[in-house]
């Protein structure tokens, strides 16, 4: 079984905005403590195409797991959490304003697979002011597939925990939103004096 759920957010930002501040949510000072399951991050590569104007990233980010329930634990020798590295890969297309940020656990793939795809773009209604954020996350727990309701269950636990840190997630690219608003006011304001 796979657990597939979607999310949708407007941001009353434009997308540069809010895209800028996607790629600081993790080095944010005060992430650290919210996103508290993100222990590290690292930038794998980096490549611009100057001919289409996209930027290509690969990043890998190690997580701790939310406290598992007893199947997978027994699975995994008795550890109440573990560490996963994921990994992130994105497309920023800035002549079509659009960012697409796919990522997908590298570890623990013979006990579950998670794949989260966020996209970014103009909002339809506002393109110039705002940003409309859809993110679509399918969870499939693999060892319980003959046990349907274990597997249900534990689908279900982690997508309740994805839906919480994907809030936080929201929360701090909003404050960040926020933070670079306030920068560029401040640079126009003292630009004009």
């Amino acid at each position: 079984m796979v657990l597939t759920y979607t999310q949708e957010h407007v941001y009353r930002h434009p997308w540069d905005r809010v895209t800028a501040a996607a790629w600081r949510k993790f080095t944010d000072p005060e992430a650290s403590s919210a996103l508290s399951h993100v222990v590290d991050v690292h930038t794998l590569s980096r490549r611009f195409d100057p001919d289409a104007g996209r930027l290509h990233t690969t990043r890998s980010i190690t997580v701790r797991s939310p406290p598992l329930p007893f199947p997978l634990r027994a699975l995994i020798g008795g550890a109440p959490a573990v560490f996963c590295h994921c990994i992130e890969t994105t497309v920023a297309d800035a002549p079509r304003r659009r960012m697409e940020v796919v990522a997908r656990n590298a570890g623990l793939r013979r006990l579950i697979e998670v794949e989260e795809r966020s996209i970014y773009e103009p909002h339809p209604l506002e393109p110039d002011r705002w940003t409309m954020f859809r993110q679509e996350t399918r969870i499939r727990c693999k060892p319980f597939s003959a046990l349907a309701s274990i597997a249900e269950k534990v689908e279900q636990r982690c997508a309740e925990r994805f839906l919480q840190n994907s809030a936080k997630g929201r929360d701090f690219v909003e404050r960040i939103c926020g933070y670079l608003e306030a920068e560029a006011s401040s640079s126009s304001i003292a630009a004009a004096q």
